[in-house]
């Protein structure tokens, strides 16, 4: 067990905002398991299926298989079969992460079943690099959407204090977070400063930011399903840039503060390419 459970837990920081909808459901007092999840996947208008059209469903976690098809992302992409371990904060935001984009969750199951299916064939050991970025986007990724190129500029190049505090005003209005990594969600319930996401950026439309958050989340959740779930794409941990979450403003009561952004240990600069001098 990894801590103690709270139905409330998803109204105390903005960065669940995507996430509400879902886990404004689970309010009673004991930790939800397969059988809640399962629930609001059974009341869902458009039934949440794998890349496979399998529809989705939460089964108890299984001991540790040696079958290739027994493993974690074969069996969701197989049997539509999500693993759930009970009391863990990790699975609850899986889960969440799951009802809220579900398109995401199924095209980065597939990309990742598809590279265990090569690795398997081969005999290899070790996980390739597509392997690890799309885990990275599992775990740790936040989507970044902006209609302001400027704004994805000023991120990219570590511009920290440019972005959330001079141009604060404009990331407002042309610029949005959304949680989709669930490992960083479990972080956000007790966020300390160096929580840092991996950013994939989504370019959108003008008028993006005044659609309802139900609307912004089905046009991300295509959007960004369809650029994972293109197999010519290639995915790499590089595309992903750090977000320092407690830098985004409305994330933390301390970066009301210019003097927040100084701090270089957490709000750390591009770094420089080293140069190597070549032999003679």
């Amino acid at each position: 067990m990894s801590e103690a459970w709270n139905p409330e837990f998803s109204g105390q920081s903005p960065a669940f905002a995507p996430l509400h909808a879902a886990a404004r459901e689970l309010h009673g007092p004991a930790w939800p398991g397969c059988d809640d999840f399962n629930d609001l996947l059974a009341a869902r208008v458009s039934p949440i299926v794998n890349a496979a059209g399998l529809p989705l469903q939460f089964v108890a976690q299984a001991p540790r298989a040696a079958a290739f098809e027994e493993g974690y992302e074969p069996r969701i992409f197989l049997r539509g079969e999500v693993q759930f371990r009970a009391h863990e904060w990790h699975d609850v935001f899986n889960a969440l992460v799951w009802l809220t984009f579900p398109r995401i969750k199924a095209a980065l199951n597939e990309r990742q079943y598809r590279a265990l299916e090569r690795q398997h064939a081969d005999g290899a050991r070790n996980r390739g690099p597509a392997q690890d970025a799309l885990t990275l986007l599992d775990e740790s990724g936040v989507l970044v959407a902006t209609s302001d190129p400027a704004l994805g500029e000023l991120l990219a190049n570590h511009a920290w204090k440019d972005l959330f505090w001079h141009r604060r005003a404009e990331v407002a209005e042309r610029m949005r977070f959304y949680l989709l990594g669930h490992g960083l969600a479990a972080k956000m319930l007790q966020p300390f400063t160096g929580v840092t996401g991996r950013g994939m950026p989504c370019v959108v439309p003008a008028d993006f930011m005044a659609l309802p958050l139900a609307a912004q989340l089905e046009h991300l959740d295509t959007q960004v399903a369809a650029q994972i779930g293109d197999p010519a794409r290639e995915i790499a941990a590089r595309e992903l840039m750090p977000v320092p979450l407690l830098g985004i403003p409305g994330w933390c009561a301390d970066n009301e503060q210019q003097r927040y952004y100084d701090n270089s240990a957490y709000f750390r600069p591009l770094p420089v390419p080293s140069i190597r001098a070549g032999r003679r």
